[in-house]
C-alpha cells in the first residue's frame, strides 16, 4: 500500500499581492450574489462529535457541499460568479447589481446578448458552468478528460451543455477548450486554472468558492467555535487558495494550521513545496486516481502564490486515503450524522483518521500538533457524483 507523503512548507514568501482578493469585503460580494438565486441555501456544517471523540480530537466539523444548489458539489459557486462578473464587466455594471433577477431579465438579454462559455472539467466544474449558463440564458461547451465517468457526462449534458469526452488528460483538455473559446467570436473561457494573461476569470471563480469558506466561518462562530486546523484538498489549487486565503485574512494574527492535500498521482503542489525554491512543479501523464476532481497537474498561478505564503504543510495522498474517508463519512460513529462524500470530497476524513490512528504517521500528527484540544474543519466538496463508483468503494461491490 502506497504511503502518505508530506512536507513542511518552507518555500520563500512573496509580497502576497493576491491575498486581498479573498478578503472579507470580496467574500461578502460573492455571498450576496449567491444568495440572490432562488435555489440558494446554506449547506450544512456537520458536527461529528462522536467521530472526534473516537479519533482523540476536541471537534471535527465537515462542510457538506452535496447539498449545493441541488448539484451535489460546490463548484457551481465559482462558475456562476465568474459568469456574472464577466457579464457585469461587459455591460459596465458593478457586480453588486448583478443579481440573479438582473441576470435573467429581458433588459440584460438585450444589453448583453448571448455568449458561449467554454470549460474543461472532470465533472463538477463543468456541470456548474453548464447549469449557470443555462439558468442565465447562455450557452456552454464542456470538454472532459479521457476516462471521465458516464454519469458525470450525463449530468453535464442534462444541463444543456455541448459536452465531449476527449482522449487527453485534464490539463490538455483545458488547452483544447481555450483554443475553441479563442476561435469563437462570442466564446469565453471559464476555467479555475490561471496562467499568464488569463487571471481575471480564475480570480472570480476563486472568490465564488469563498462563499463556502465564509459560510463555514459563520456557522462555526454561531457555535462559538474557532478552528485550530483546516484541511482542504487541491487539484489546480483554486479551492485551496480560496479557503486558505479567506481564513488567512480573517485570522491574520493567529491563523489555524492550514493543510493542503492532493491526490498522489497529481501532487504538483506537494512537489513544488518539496523543492523549496518557490517555483511551480508540473505533473503530467495520465494522472490516474479515483480523485478525479483533483487530477490536475498544473497549478493555478494566483492560488499558488497564496498557498506558498500561508500553508503550513502539503500532503500527498494515495487513493486509499480518499476511499477510507468515504467509508468513514458514509458509515459514521453512532449518533453522528451521515455525510455522503465522493472521491474528491472525503480525503480530509481519511487523512485525519490516518494521522490520529496509524503510528506510521505520528511524526506528521505531532508536527501538526493534532491532539485532544484540536478543532478540525474539512470540506466535503462533492457527494456521490459518480454513484456507481461510490457504491463500488463504499459497499465493496
Amino acid at each position: 500500500m502506497s504511503k502518505i507523503k508530506w512536507v513542511k512548507n518552507e518555500m520563500p514568501k512573496s509580497d502576497d499581492q493576491y491575498l486581498h482578493l479573498m478578503n472579507q469585503e470580496n467574500m461578502e460580494k460573492a455571498g450576496f450574489f449567491h444568495r440572490s438565486f432562488p435555489q440558494y441555501s446554506e449547506t450544512p456544517l456537520v458536527d461529528l462529535t462522536h467521530m472526534a471523540k473516537l479519533l482523540g480530537l476536541k471537534d471535527f466539523f465537515v462542510k457538506d457541499e452535496s447539498y449545493r444548489f441541488g448539484l451535489n458539489a460546490f463548484k457551481v459557486l465559482g462558475g456562476s460568479y465568474a459568469i456574472a462578473n464577466y457579464v457585469a464587466d461587459k455591460v459596465g455594471d458593478d457586480i453588486e447589481t448583478m443579481t440573479y433577477e438582473r441576470l435573467t431579465s429581458p433588459e440584460l438579454e438585450k444589453e448583453f446578448g448571448t455568449a458561449t462559455f467554454y470549460t474543461a472539467t472532470d465533472g463538477n466544474h463543468g456541470r456548474g458552468v453548464a447549469w449557470a449558463a443555462s439558468a442565465l440564458g447562455q450557452k456552454s461547451v464542456v470538454l472532459m478528460p479521457k476516462g471521465s465517468a458516464k454519469s458525470r457526462f450525463d449530468n453535464i449534458a442534462n444541463e444543456g451543455a455541448d459536452v465531449t469526452i476527449t482522449d487527453v488528460n485534464y490539463d490538455e483538455a483545458v488547452r483544447m477548450a481555450n483554443d475553441l473559446a479563442e476561435k469563437d467570436e462570442n466564446g469565453v473561457m471559464v476555467q479555475d486554472t490561471a496562467w499568464d494573461g488569463y487571471e481575471k476569470l480564475p480570480t472570480w471563480i476563486m472568490q465564488g468558492y469563498g462563499t463556502m469558506a465564509s459560510e463555514a466561518a459563520k456557522q462555526l462562530k454561531e457555535e462559538n467555535k474557532r478552528p485550530t486546523h483546516i484541511f482542504v484538498q487541491a487539484g489546480v489549487g483554486s479551492l485551496a487558495g480560496a479557503v486558505v486565503g479567506y481564513f488567512a485574512n480573517i485570522y491574520k494574527d493567529n491563523p489555524p494550521k492550514l493543510v493542503v492535500m492532493e491526490a498522489q498521482a497529481a501532487d504538483c503542489l506537494y512537489k513544488s513545496a518539496e523543492a523549496k525554491d518557490g517555483n511551480i512543479r508540473i505533473v503530467d501523464g495520465d494522472l490516474d486516481t479515483i480523485m478525479a476532481g483533483l487530477a490536475c497537474g498544473e497549478p493555478n498561478t494566483i492560488s499558488f502564490d497564496i498557498l506558498k505564503n500561508h500553508v503550513d504543510y502539503f500532503v500527498s495522498c494515495p487513493d486509499w486515503v480518499a476511499a477510507k474517508g468515504m467509508r468513514m463519512l458514509g458509515n459514521p460513529v453512532k449518533g453522528d450524522q451521515q455525510v455522503i462524500s465522493g472521491e474528491s470530497g472525503a480525503v480530509g476524513m481519511g487523512l485525519v483518521a490516518a494521522l490520529m490512528q496509524d503510528p506510521e504517521y505520528v511524526d506528521l500528527k505531532n508536527a501538526l500538533e493534532l491532539n485532544s484540544e484540536s478543532e478540525v474543519l474539512m470540506f466535503s466538496t462533492e457527494g456521490d457524483t459518480d454513484p456507481d463508483n461510490y457504491k463500488h468503494i463504499v459497499w465493496g461491490e
